[in-house]
């Protein structure tokens, strides 16, 4: 089995069976679409069959959303022939933030209009019980519950107080499920970094008392030696042969000291149940080597290879815009993906021109042909490793790194920039004598390698290097991970990328 089993920024898992069919969800924050939904046969292999918010009147993320805001801890549930996914928008000012849910009877389909329900707090949850009623649970620094009208989203009942949890920081993730005859509510708390943990507790009433667990947390990596920290923020789902498993979510650090750039990724592990509590074993690293076949309709998550032909008329499902995008600057045509610029750059608290995908692995070999025929001072297409942008109160931060063809009094050059906060730096730059190149980025653990070569070129020159370190969440102080992208800037500016290809090892 891989583990995690969802690799890159994947983080805050929900997960529901329907029959012999597995479907998660998790959290993407700033980027558009909204909420990936991926679908398993046999919790081990994943694959990626859609997003539940792809439309602008779904999901309203316009400008000023950074890594820290955005769509938050969606929970899936299946109910009566209908797929329900819950979530909050945690606005930058009053920009139809909030908590709400989308319902569907497909998953791979579209997703109803959202329902927005009268709640505080973050991180919503749908309990469906057997005599028909339905409860949202949430956290508001306590776990609280109410009743509530599943088509029209209306409380039906007061707000009532279930739980604080064992006393942690940050209470947060419920969910309430029934089962052997009693409701048990599970939470996170310690906050969502290395002192994360899950607890859980059990009542005969759905609104309480509930009565801790008498081994909470129930999982914790905190202050241990394991290659996966951070891990919380779970939920369960029993598998067709009768077993038991938790979904959570957790970090793989690059030490010394621990810094983590893949972000919050998805982890699985097998519980087991004695005298009514949950006995959860410490999560284990197993990362196999994974290849997808080329007839796949939805692409399989942690795959080594990855390339894109930009075959078709459509982006794949793997792509994603920084914020909600201007969709008629995005074109792919006869195997190119045409990127039409303006004057947002990867720095913009608004939407710049470009195209984003998870990194996935630690060690990857990314590529992508570039065709700019450049024509203003300032214009620049490229290939960029991406953790976050501004915000709308600090126009000049950001941290990502790029190569890019960029024009510079007047004549093309190759640059390779670096930017981590307020810091901007061109490491290199040097004219070029060609208007399509490869641009190359070389990913490891500690260090990224830049380089590139003429499209009719053999061998790559080598030309900067980059610490990974620093586009870490512990420096950049986010809750996503890093992206691979494709971009251009400038308001006239129009590059043709073509043959992405994306090679990671074990």
């Amino acid at each position: 089995m891989n583990n995690p089993i969802i690799s890159g920024f994947n983080p805050d898992p929900s997960i529901c069976r329907v029959d012999d069919d597995y479907y998660l969800v998790t959290s993407s924050f700033e980027y558009f679409p909204g909420i990936p939904i991926y679908h398993s046969k046999d919790l081990v292999s994943w694959r990626l069959i859609g997003h539940c918010l792809t439309r602008h009147s779904q999901l309203n993320i316009i400008e000023g959303y950074p890594n820290c805001l955005g769509i938050y801890a969606p929970t899936i549930r299946y109910h009566n022939g209908m797929f329900y996914v819950i979530t909050t928008n945690q606005p930058h000012g009053h920009q139809g933030g909030g908590n709400f849910f989308v319902s569907t009877a497909d998953p791979k389909g579209d997703w109803s209009e959202p329902v927005f329900i009268d709640a505080p707090g973050i991180d919503p949850s749908l309990f469906f019980d057997d005599d028909g009623k339905v409860y949202y649970t949430g956290t508001d620094g306590y776990i609280f519950q109410f009743e509530i009208d599943i088509k029209t989203g209306k409380r039906l009942s007061p707000i009532h107080k279930l739980w604080s949890g064992m006393g942690y920081r940050d209470v947060e993730a419920p969910h309430v499920y029934k089962m052997f005859g009693k409701y048990y509510l599970m939470l996170a708390e310690g906050g969502t970094s290395y002192g994360h943990m899950i607890c859980i507790a059990r009542g005969y009433n759905v609104n309480g008392p509930y009565e801790p667990c008498p081994h909470n947390p129930i999982l914790t990596h905190r202050s241990m030696p394991n290659p996966i920290q951070a891990v919380g923020h779970g939920d369960l789902v029993e598998s067709k042969d009768g077993k038991w498993h938790l979904v959570c979510l957790g970090v793989r650090p690059v030490p010394y000291p621990d810094r983590h750039h893949l972000g919050r990724e998805t982890f699985l592990t097998e519980i087991e149940w004695r005298n009514g509590w949950p006995v959860v074993p410490k999560l284990k690293l197993s990362v196999q080597k994974t290849e997808g076949k080329a007839d796949d309709t939805y692409p399989l998550q942690n795959r080594f290879t990855q390339n894109d032909d930009f075959a078709g008329n459509k982006l794949g499902l793997e792509w994603n815009y920084i914020r909600n995008p201007i969709i008629d600057n995005y074109e792919v045509y006869d195997g190119n993906l045409i990127l039409s610029g303006t004057k947002e750059n990867l720095n913009s608290f608004k939407s710049p021109t470009a195209v984003v995908r998870r990194l996935a692995h630690m060690k990857v070999a990314v590529s992508v042909d570039v065709e700019f025929n450049i024509n203003v001072d300032g214009d620049e297409a490229g290939l960029v490793l991406f953790l976050g942008g501004s915000f709308v109160d600090e126009p000049k931060r950001g941290y990502h790194y790029e190569i890019a063809l960029k024009n510079i009094d007047g004549c093309k050059h190759i640059i390779v920039r670096r930017q981590v906060g307020t810091i901007s730096q061109i490491d290199y730059t040097k004219k070029m004598i060609a208007n399509k190149v490869t641009l190359k980025l070389d990913i490891g653990p500690k260090h990224v390698d830049f380089g590139y070569k003429y499209i009719d070129g053999k061998q790559y020159n080598n030309i900067a290097q980059g610490e990974m370190h620093l586009l870490s969440t512990e420096a950049g102080g986010t809750f996503t991970g890093l992206m691979l992208g494709l971009y251009v800037v400038g308001d006239k500016a129009k590059a043709k990328f073509s043959n992405f290809r994306y090679k990671a090892k074990k």
